[in-house]
């Protein structure tokens, strides 16, 4: 006699993202079974022992993972389209920061917007996210650069997890830059270690921590004070590095056992293997790459060699990627940096889940959680084919069907 369970979804197509042998981890005539939010049962319909009054026939359509955008900065106040028109007129990124542009215009424009306008615009951004089957977002603070503002951002990104079916991971990026108000970067270093860590972990607001390494933003030896005071709260890290230019910085967090090391498009191709024996994931963030046009490619094929995993995000943001689609971030691996459709979706599904450290997501099989969605497409590679041409005909997040 068949087990009941909540939900139960047969006849469908899965690209379940499992390590099974087949590209896509592809099951075909399968079912999925829900029990409690988790996933009880994912695999070949004739072997599944689960029923339920709450049936779903998926009449042969695609069912994926839900998707992880594991790299955003999408609690913002204002906007930069003006230095668009200055990156197209060719002033550079570090040119329009060192002018009191950049991240700096935006953490003015953040700390004179209320928590309400914050939550406002950032629920608009996720929800377009949402519709296009994504069902984790991570999103950083950074644009505050006080206790204040960090604390707003991070309650605002905390609130848009409680009150739309999304789950958001939380990120504290208080090294971003130095705020005009300090005396010097050390300083604020300080103040970022020794104050705003302590007292936003206290009040359970951050899932992970994060620097920018980079000239324009903070020397590897002050990212490595960072990452000692949360490795002594025993949060997890993550690090901006070699976007710009080759300081070290991801050998620096593999030294840490960072989760992830986020743009590395300067990255060393000798230093690749430190990533993989500290098990660190490599995320790639093409939106900036093509928003900022750059040329200077992360190096694919040594992270390929070196089976390092691979992870692609939006980094929504103001300035250097206004996008608010993993979809098309996807195609945008593809097409600039050479990944395979495959890559991507592994990259917003399993990948993207270890960069987070959720490791009870980004697959369906037992045992995960029961996030997934339905689609109407010949083969999975159609995700990262085309732009803007595919949305999911049902979502569903911890095995409750998500309802606009």
């Amino acid at each position: 006699m068949p087990q009941p369970c909540d939900l139960f979804i047969h006849s469908v197509q899965l690209a379940s993202m499992q390590d099974n042998g087949v590209p896509y981890g592809i099951i075909e005539n399968a079912a999925i079974a829900v029990c409690d939010g988790k996933i009880a049962y994912a695999g070949p319909m004739d072997e599944c022992n689960y029923s339920s009054e709450n049936k779903v026939d998926g009449q042969g359509k695609w069912c994926i993972p839900g998707l992880i955008d594991c790299h955003t900065h999408l609690v913002y106040g204002g906007n930069r389209a003006q230095e668009f028109e200055q990156r197209l007129q060719g002033v550079s990124y570090a040119d329009i920061a060192k002018q009191g542009g950049g991240i700096q215009s935006t953490v003015n424009a953040t700390r004179a917007t209320c928590e309400q306008d914050l939550f406002d615009s950032a629920k608009c951004r996720v929800l377009r996210l949402l519709e296009e089957g994504v069902t984790t977002v991570e999103i950083k603070s950074g644009y505050g650069l006080n206790v204040e503002t960090e604390k707003k951002m991070l309650r605002v990104a905390r609130a848009i997890g409680e009150q739309l079916p999304i789950t958001i991971s939380t990120t504290f990026l208080g090294a971003h830059a130095v705020p005009k108000e300090a005396s010097s970067a050390e300083c604020y270093i300080d103040l970022v270690c020794k104050e705003m860590m302590p007292a936003l972990h206290k009040e359970g607001l951050i899932d992970a921590v994060d620097v920018f390494c980079e000239h324009i933003g903070f020397s590897p030896e002050q990212c490595r004070k960072v990452f000692q005071a949360a490795q002594g709260l025993n949060l997890p890290i993550k690090a901006h590095v070699e976007q710009l230019s080759d300081l070290k910085g991801a050998c620096l967090a593999a030294e840490f056992k960072a989760n992830s090391v986020e743009h590395i498009e300067y990255l060393a191709e000798d230093d690749v293997p430190k990533l993989k024996t500290a098990d660190t994931v490599a995320v790639l963030l093409p939106g900036a790459f093509y928003s900022l046009n750059e040329t200077q490619k992360p190096p694919i094929h040594a992270l390929r060699q070196h089976r390092v995993p691979m992870a692609v995000a939006t980094d929504c943001n103001p300035g250097s990627s206004p996008v608010a689609s993993l979809l098309t971030s996807m195609n945008m691996a593809c097409v600039l940096f050479s990944l395979t459709p495959e890559e991507a979706l592994k990259g917003t599904t399993v990948h993207a889940a270890k960069a987070l450290g959720l490791t009870h997501k980004g697959q369906i099989k037992a045992g995960m959680d029961a996030d997934f969605s339905l689609w109407i497409f010949q083969h999975p590679c159609e995700l990262a084919y085309g732009i803007n041409m595919h949305r999911p005909e049902r979502i569903w997040v911890g095995g409750n069907r998500v309802q606009f």
